[in-house]
C-alpha cells in the first residue's frame, strides 16, 4: 500500500478556496467509492497550511485521485494558489493505532 503526505502553503486570500476545492474533490470520492482508498486533508492552525494524507493499494499503483474532475479543478492553478508549493512524501509506518482498514 502507498502512504503519501503532501504539504503545502497556499496566499493568505486564497486559503477559504483552496478548501473549497478541497471538499468538491470528497464530494466526488463519495460518489465514486474507490477500493482499497483512504484520504484525509487538514487545515493546519495557522489556516493557510494544507496538509493531505493518501493511502492507497491499487494493484497497478494508479492513485484514485487523478481519475477525478474535482482533482483536475483542484490542481488546475495550484502554484499560483501557493505561497510554498506542494511538497510530496512517502510514508514509511513506524507503528498506528485506532488506523481501521488503513496502512494495512
Amino acid at each position: 500500500m502507498r502512504q503519501v503526505m503532501v504539504r503545502y502553503r497556499v496566499k493568505p486570500g486564497r486559503a477559504d478556496e483552496n478548501a473549497e476545492l478541497v471538499r468538491a474533490v470528497y464530494e466526488e470520492l463519495e460518489r465514486t467509492q474507490p477500493d482499497d482508498f483512504h484520504y484525509a486533508t487538514f487545515r493546519l492552525a495557522d489556516g493557510v497550511t494544507f496538509v493531505h494524507i493518501a493511502f492507497h493499494g491499487a494493484a497497478d499503483g494508479s492513485n484514485p485521485l487523478s481519475e477525478l474532475p474535482a482533482f483536475a479543478r483542484f490542481q488546475e492553478d495550484i502554484r499560483a494558489r501557493c505561497d510554498e508549493p506542494p511538497v510530496v512524501s512517502e510514508l514509511h509506518e513506524v507503528g498506528s493505532y485506532g488506523m481501521a482498514g488503513v496502512g494495512a
